[in-house]
């Protein structure tokens, strides 16, 4: 099949979509938002009081295996995500119209939350001896959301609708692979110690909401649309080459196996739209 067709099926799938799609995140926020009142735990203490067993508990069991949570986690940062995606930006542009709405969103409501709630993080509450910590620790009273979270599940969303098939029973096994794979991604920032759960869980729902407002923003306007035009490569490949150089920085510092695969994935983009460009 090629890959033009596969864009236009993906946009035949995002038009499918009916804003009835945002009831079931918006239930679910409503939902927690009223379990939580309902154990008097809309204060920050108690917010971290009904977690506390919880988030011991997912710490202790998903921090025996430190350098896969580390590895994982790092798909809630947008360079390492979007790098594995990059090739789409080519063969998929619709794709990427969505995301970069999407994530620009995400950004803003992720600072903006953060700000609001001012919930401190498990390291600047509990003993640094009595968790397992991976990677940097995080104190900053910037817990809820999880971030990580947001960016995880937004792509995801926008996957998901995609590459929707059109048989009932592939379409639950697709969105029950997906949905399983956004729980193990966003529950490595309890993993590493980095948040509770309900902050990865909440996020996690905020993230679809938002990947879907990306879908919705790309098909009634025009704002990436030239994401497809060849006359524009030159920006991509500039912006291939940056994000390279911090890869192999990132490599330098951590070494991780993820930031290798997000750098290989990232050369054949590069290669590619140096390619298409040249020959246009």
């Amino acid at each position: 099949m090629e890959m033009k067709n596969i864009n236009n099926i993906v946009i035949d799938n995002y038009l499918r979509l009916k804003p009835s799609v945002f009831f079931l995140p918006a239930f679910l926020l409503i939902t927690i938002v009223f379990s939580l009142y309902n154990q008097d735990a809309l204060s920050t203490n108690a917010y971290i009081r009904i977690q506390k067993e919880s988030f011991f508990f997912i710490n202790y069991y998903l921090g025996q295996y430190p350098n896969l949570q580390f590895n994982l986690t790092q798909l809630g940062d947008d360079l390492i995500f979007l790098s594995l995606l990059s090739i789409l930006i080519i063969y998929i542009p619709k794709i990427w119209e969505s995301l970069i709405s999407s994530l620009l969103l995400s950004l803003v409501s992720s600072y903006l939350l953060k700000k609001i709630f001012a919930v401190p993080r498990p390291a600047a509450v509990f003993d640094h001896s009595s968790f397992i910590i991976v990677g940097n620790t995080l104190s900053g009273h910037t817990s809820l959301p999880s971030g990580h979270s947001i960016t995880i599940f937004a792509i995801l969303t926008i996957l998901l609708f995609a590459f929707m098939p059109s048989k009932t029973g592939y379409r639950i096994l697709w969105s029950f692979f997906i949905i399983l794979t956004g729980s193990v991604l966003v529950f490595t920032r309890v993993g590493v110690g980095a948040h509770y759960p309900l902050d990865v869980i909440i996020g996690a729902i905020i993230g679809y909401i938002l990947g879907l407002t990306g879908i919705f923003i790309s098909r009634k306007y025009k704002v990436w649309s030239r994401i497809n035009d060849k006359r524009y490569y030159p920006v991509f490949i500039l912006l291939f080459l940056i994000c390279g150089i911090s890869l192999i920085n990132r490599i330098m510092i951590d070494n991780l196996v993820i930031y290798y695969l997000s750098l290989v994935f990232l050369t054949i983009s590069l290669y590619k739209t140096i390619t298409i460009y040249v020959k246009k």
